[in-house]
């Protein structure tokens, strides 16, 4: 598990989003109010599904920006709250006690690439990637 959580509030800004994503070299953050409460989940999948281009023109196969519309259309996406692309229903989480099969069955089944670990007071104090699962496999199983 990893506990040096990075985290992001519903108010900051895509933007915000993207620059704690490219400098810790990771692929999603919870979203979290100001006592550390999860809110949502906001992936680099969400990020791309919310930048990409609207399909426009003939049954929607059609894209009509030019490069310069879109650099425009970009930087204005940028500044959207983060609160407006966050997954926030159905969150899936487990607590710092959970059972190790569980976690598996839960990542695999929601094809999730990472799982919020939250205390008893709600709080997010970890976070689980499908790496971390990997890694304790090899080393309880392979490396032992």
């Amino acid at each position: 598990m990893i506990t040096k959580v990075y985290t992001i509030k519903p108010s900051n800004t895509v933007k915000d989003l993207l620059n704690i994503l490219k400098t810790n070299r990771i692929g999603g953050v919870p979203v979290v109010d100001d006592r550390d409460q999860l809110l949502g989940m906001v992936s680099d999948g969400d990020v791309l599904r919310y930048l990409s281009p609207t399909p426009m023109g003939i049954a929607g196969l059609v894209y009509i920006i030019e490069v310069g519309e879109m650099e425009d259309v970009l930087r204005e996406k940028l500044n959207t709250p983060v609160k407006e692309i966050m997954t926030k229903r159905n969150l899936i989480y487990v607590s710092p006690t959970e059972e190790f099969e569980t976690t598996i069955r839960l990542l695999s089944k929601h094809r999730l690439k990472k799982l919020p670990v939250v205390n008893g007071a709600g709080r997010v104090v970890g976070v689980l990637s499908r790496g971390d699962i990997i890694n304790n496999i090899y080393e309880q199983i392979i490396d032992n």
